[in-house]
C-alpha cells in the first residue's frame, strides 16, 4: 500500500471573516471528500481569516496512482479555488 500526504497553504486576500473564508473554501471538502482513495481536512489556521491549510492523504496499490492523484488535486486547486496557493508540500508515509 502506498500512502502520501499533500499539505497546501492558502492566502485569502481581502477575507474579513471566518464565515467568508469557509464560503470561499467550501468546495474543497465537497469535491475531494467523496473520493474513495482520498481523505481531506482543514488542518491549520482554522481561526485565522486570511490563511488556510488543507491536507490530502491519498492511498493506492501503485505509487504512480497516488502521485497522479495528488498532482491532479494540486493542479485543480491552483485554478479552482478563490484563494492564492502559497505553498504545497508532499510527503510519502
Amino acid at each position: 500500500m502506498n500512502v502520501a500526504l499533500l499539505k497546501i497553504e492558502f492566502y485569502l486576500s481581502g477575507c474579513r471573516s471566518l464565515k467568508e473564508k469557509r464560503r470561499r473554501l467550501q468546495g474543497i471538502r465537497d469535491k475531494y471528500g467523496r473520493a474513495a482513495n482520498v481523505a481531506v481536512c482543514e488542518s491549520d489556521h482554522q481561526d485565522t481569516h486570511q490563511r488556510a491549510q488543507w491536507c490530502f492523504v491519498a492511498t493506492a496499490s501503485s505509487a504512480d496512482v497516488v502521485d497522479r492523484t495528488l498532482s491532479d488535486i494540486e493542479r485543480s486547486l491552483q485554478l479552482g479555488v478563490d484563494a492564492e496557493m502559497v505553498g504545497a508540500h508532499r510527503q510519502w508515509l
